[in-house]
């Protein structure tokens, strides 16, 4: 059955580009609703933001969402990851700002609060989208793809010159409480060079490293404390992956392989999906397809308790 959160849960923070700060909430909904976001701080007009494919704006950077009246919420991405991997279905993100608090850089916060809180059950069914064809899309070296499976399962790899990074690949399906397991408290990640020119161009003002980021300067890990996992870039790209496609609007069932892929090209493989005749469906899942979806399985005692 689809499910919300049982009772509201807030976050207070500040946002990692805009350096702004803002408290965001979760608050349950009912059935059929999906997760909306409303920006609280505006007093007239159209308040609320669908958490959906088509009405993100493309950024390198992070996940961006804009209404018809042009209002956006940025920085989507890992409170989106969070819902998808804990298995909310229907929820309001209210946010008093423009951009979701970045806390300490990874999906962790937000898991622990969810599942403090606990999950409802409504009366309504799972839905889930099917991918029927595989759909790919591809800039240069990077490049993502969905290919029917029976689950939902992310493939990804990465490569960078810096050698503290350098070359690095995981799989996992994500289910069996996996996401909240192997994924969620992956930090975002940049180089002490990206630092530099985001922050020349008003960018990443909210940034402190080891704080809500990793910082890489070649060899070097600059951030105080080092890195969760050896692996921790790749895994946090999965996260994001994974908060991406949680803007399809329902559970996707496929398996996604990113190269290099970043939010925009995600997105624009999303497009590509619903764009092309026969490639998606809808299906109303049973028991045992509903086992295969992200937040099946999660066990408390496996989120990661991190300081």
């Amino acid at each position: 059955m689809q499910t919300t959160i049982k009772s509201p849960i807030s976050f207070p923070g500040c946002g990692l580009h805009t350096g702004r700060t803002a408290t965001v909430t979760i608050r349950p909904a009912t059935a059929e609703h999906g997760i909306w976001f409303s920006r609280t701080d505006v007093a007239v007009g159209d308040r609320l933001i669908p958490a959906r494919w088509d009405v993100v704006l493309r950024s390198p950077l992070c996940t961006k969402i804009e209404n018809a009246a042009g209002l956006q919420v940025s920085t989507v991405e890992h409170i989106m990851a969070a819902l998808a991997g804990c298995g909310v279905h229907n929820a309001l993100v209210e946010i008093d700002g423009p951009e979701v608090p970045i806390l300490d850089g990874s999906a962790v916060p937000f898991v622990r609060g969810i599942m403090q809180r606990g999950l409802r059950k409504l009366a309504a069914p799972v839905r889930a989208f099917e991918v029927l064809k595989t759909v790919s899309v591809s800039d240069g070296m990077a490049s993502a793809t969905l290919a029917p499976a029976d689950t939902l399962r992310i493939d990804f790899e990465i490569d960078f010159a810096d050698s503290a990074i350098g070359h690095q690949q995981k799989s996992l399906v994500m289910n069996n409480g996996s996401f909240a397991r192997e994924l969620c408290d992956s930090r975002t990640f940049c180089r002490q060079a990206d630092v530099d020119a985001m922050r020349a161009n008003g960018l990443a003002l909210g940034g402190e490293p080891g704080e809500n980021a990793v910082v890489f300067d070649g060899d070097r890990v600059l951030s105080p404390g080092g890195l969760r996992h050896s692996d921790e870039p790749v895994r946090h790209k999965m996260l994001d992956a994974l908060g991406d496609l949680a803007l399809a609007g329902a559970p996707l069932i496929g398996h996604y392989t990113g190269v290099r892929a970043g939010h925009s090209m995600t997105n624009t493989l999303l497009r590509n999906l619903f764009a092309t005749p026969g490639a998606v469906r809808m299906v109303v899942c049973d028991e045992s397809m509903a086992a295969r979806l992200p937040g099946y399985g999660l066990i408390w005692d496996e989120i990661p308790a991190v300081a």
